[in-house]
């Protein structure tokens, strides 16, 4: 399946105890690099990524939740009694020596250290699987729309692809007529050296051969044309193992054997579709790039 490394889902949940927002970005990445924040559900986060990480190979994969536990009996409430008539007293202790009254609120009292404390209970077995199944539905909607930019992509490397394999027609119909022209180059050349009676034809037949055979196309042209057949089938699999990797290195070695054939050709014409092939290359691999 093809599919993207880019995407972007968010989803809003509810439940007796709490409200939660999920959402999830991801972006290039060489390998899975994993990214959470949610404060309040660290607990979770080893669980949470063994879920992305069976249905995801690649990308960086960036979580973020916001909880609010809406249930005042999901809190624990704890006061340092003991601090806090302490700090009463000495208050009282001030007041007296002022002579005025020295007070301070509730809001003050949450303020200083040690004295309140405020911890969220343990996640009950079935608030832990309603997470779970919310962050499975956003990793789906992530997914989705991976696959649906993965679709378009794929259906702009085919429209370069058709361009690439007019563009190698034309230069193997070309790269059949570069002997000939060797030939007559080097003949050419010969005559404004005045050298063309000195040679003796066997000799200038075998040099020509030896030219015609330094810069022939056939095999890179044979070349081109089975990494083509190979990125085919690897954008036709239907299997659910990532192929952007290998898409990655058949359009590397595509590049190769382009640049071969342009320092080889020796008709400006060849030279010409074979920049064109170099360009449609360099956009073909900007999109495999961007693939799981």
């Amino acid at each position: 399946m093809i599919q993207s490394m880019t995407g972007f889902a968010e989803k809003y949940f509810e439940s007796q105890t709490f409200t939660m927002k999920i959402t999830i970005k991801s972006l290039n990445h060489r390998f899975l690099d994993w990214n959470f924040r949610a404060g309040q559900l660290s607990e979770l986060e080893s669980r949470l990524r063994s879920l992305c990480q069976k249905t995801l190979s690649r990308g960086r994969i960036e979580v973020f939740i916001d909880v609010q536990f809406t249930d005042p009996a999901r809190w624990e409430v704890r006061i340092n009694e003991e601090l806090l008539a302490k700090l009463i007293a000495s208050l009282e202790h001030v007041s007296g020596r002022l002579k005025r009254d020295v007070s301070f609120s509730v809001d003050h009292i949450f303020g200083i250290p040690h004295v309140i404390e405020m911890k969220r209970k343990n996640l009950t077995t079935g608030e832990v699987d309603f997470i779970e199944k919310c962050f499975t539905k956003t990793l789906k909607e992530l997914v989705r729309m991976r696959q649906d930019e993965g679709r378009r992509m794929k259906n702009e490397i085919l429209i370069h692809s058709r361009v690439l394999r007019q563009a190698i027609r034309e230069i193997e119909k070309l790269g059949k007529k570069q002997p000939l022209l060797i030939r007559n180059k080097l003949r050419d050349r010969l005559k404004e050296l005045g050298q063309e009676a000195r040679i003796p034809e066997e000799k200038f037949i075998e040099e020509t051969a030896y030219m015609a055979q330094r810069y022939d196309l056939s095999e890179e042209i044979a070349r081109l044309k089975s990494h083509l057949l190979y990125m085919q089938e690897l954008l036709s699999s239907k299997t659910k193992v990532p192929v952007g990797k290998k898409l990655d290195f058949v359009a590397q070695e595509l590049f190769r054997e382009a640049n071969t054939i342009n320092s080889k050709a020796q008709d400006i014409v060849i030279i010409q579709k074979s920049l064109t092939v170099k360009g449609e290359l360099e956009s073909i691999r900007q999109q495999v790039q961007n693939l799981e």
